[in-house]
């Protein structure tokens, strides 16, 4: 029989797993809502309007489904859940009334869309909010 080793993981390494799985869900938590510079301030009623197809005057932007920023924002700004997102979107595609907001890889890529479109809105983690883009609504 093979004998196993007893070594320890030293405390300093739990505790940089532990900071690690603590930061990732506080910037799960912060999160805003952006557009390109010079846009005016939004209330959470606008963006929950843009993001369930009831207002079509801007261009909705959305972070893939496997992202938890994506679900916390649909919770704070939506109040609901991703599957019922995803009927709202589905009833809308169907009848013709509407198509889901556009998905990009990262949070990078939802500034780089809303810079380059006034009409586009987007959401991202706090953290990484440059001049880039202006913030129209925090979700915190």
């Amino acid at each position: 029989m093979k004998k196993t080793s007893n070594k320890r993981i030293p405390v300093s390494t739990w505790f940089g797993i532990s900071g690690l799985l603590l930061s990732s869900l506080a910037r799960a938590g912060d999160i805003v809502v952006v557009m390109a510079p010079g846009a005016a301030p939004l209330s959470k009623d606008d963006v929950s309007k843009v993001y369930v197809g009831r207002n079509k005057d801007l261009k909705p932007i959305d972070l893939p489904e496997t992202s938890p920023v994506r679900e916390e924002f649909y919770k704070k700004a939506t109040g609901r859940d991703l599957s019922q997102i995803k009927a709202v979107w589905s009833r809308l595609a169907f009848t013709s009334e509407g198509t889901p907001p556009k998905s990009v890889a990262d949070d990078g890529a939802v500034k780089k869309a809303v810079a380059s479109d006034p009409k586009a809105i987007g959401y991202i983690a706090k953290a990484d909010v440059d001049s880039s883009v202006k913030v129209v609504l925090d979700l915190d």
